[in-house]
């Protein structure tokens, strides 16, 4: 059945409702997860705070790893932000860690939204002429791909007078319709943010921000402990060709493509979520060699069986034999093939 929800028409299907039930039903059991898993919870948001980082700014173009992200977030020295990439990790980082100690105080606003992307930016010098303000040039979206090649993916609204009525009336919209589900809500605020191009950079990254900054204000805590943003970088090339086709279609556009792809995403990381926590339990039944790897490993993501074995004074034959076990055990995953074979955990 198709419902016109703002000025973008949705099909709410049974699939749909499923899927946002199976989300609202864990999200229900959250407080009391949150009391059990305390300390387990704290080095979760710390490896997803590093993931979520890396991966929304690679999206954008960035060639930092996970793991030169993780460097250069244990001793931030500004000073010394002269490349591009490491002044966009350190604004992204900065914005997500004040969206998560005070997502409640951030209203929806024009102003907030405007403030975020200012923090955003705030080191990267080739953005200062034009950070917390709208565009002043049009700026179609852009794919980056890993040869260096870009794509243009869609044309934005216009810079000037329709992008500021445009950005006044998708939140008017929010703040007043009390109607649909915040889920659905947080999907098409996202997406119609993501159509509008409001700013003239930084408009890919902030959308990740926003979306998880609406997540948090309507009680979905969990989503701090996962990345979201990484779920988007393993999903690139549908990433970009749904928005594509959703936005043939604009003005007035059916964006069921688009819904249909944020809430599998989204399932896909509480799944995910609900895996660790099932990691956790099980890891207090491993041996202490076990014990020992895996702490390697989420302290060291991407790492080799051969450093492993050098760093815990553990024969490499062994370390690969009990790494194999991990991955029987659903507990850490292979990335790569012959001498690039690295691992993290799931």
């Amino acid at each position: 059945m198709e419902n016109v929800v703002y000025n973008l028409k949705v099909d709410i299907d049974w699939k749909l409702i499923s899927i946002i039930s199976q989300i609202d039903r864990f999200d229900a059991s959250w407080a009391t997860i949150e009391k059990k898993e305390g300390q387990s919870l704290k080095q979760l948001k710390s490896i997803a705070t590093v993931r979520s980082v890396g991966a929304s700014t690679r999206i954008e173009g960035s060639k930092m790893s996970d793991e030169e992200v993780n460097v250069l977030l244990q001793k931030i020295d500004i000073t010394k932000l002269e490349d591009r990439d490491s002044q966009e990790v350190v604004g992204y980082f900065n914005t997500l860690d004040i969206i998560s100690e005070s997502f409640l105080d951030i209203e929806i606003t024009e102003s907030s939204l405007k403030n975020l992307h200012n923090i955003l930016m705030k080191f990267s010098k080739k953005d200062e002429w034009h950070k917390g303000d709208y565009k002043q040039h049009s700026n179609a979206v852009e794919a980056n791909f890993g040869d260096g090649t870009k794509q243009i993916i869609f044309e934005t609204t216009e810079a000037g007078i329709a992008t500021e009525n445009a950005m006044r009336n998708l939140v008017n919209w929010y703040k007043n319709d009390n109607v649909t589900h915040p889920l659905v809500k947080c999907s098409l605020f996202t997406y119609d943010f993501l159509s509008i191009h409001p700013f003239q950079d930084g408009n890919g990254r902030l959308s990740r921000l926003i979306s998880s900054l609406l997540l948090l204000k309507n009680g979905y805590n969990w989503i701090q402990y996962v990345s979201f943003e990484h779920e988007i970088e393993n999903r690139k090339l549908a990433y970009y060709s749904v928005l594509r086709n959703c936005q043939s279609q604009r003005p007035n556009e059916n964006v069921s493509e688009w819904n249909s792809f944020y809430f599998d995403a989204l399932k896909n990381i509480q799944e995910q979520l609900i895996l660790k926590l099932n990691f956790n339990n099980a890891s207090s039944q491993l041996s202490q060699r076990e014990k020992l790897i895996l702490t390697f490993i989420e302290n060291n993501v991407g790492c080799k069986s051969g450093e492993i074995s050098k760093k815990l004074g553990v024969p490499n034959p062994t370390v690969k034999r009990l790494l194999s076990e991990l991955i029987e055990k659903k507990l850490i995953e292979k990335n790569g093939v012959g001498p690039s074979t690295n691992y993290s955990t799931i």
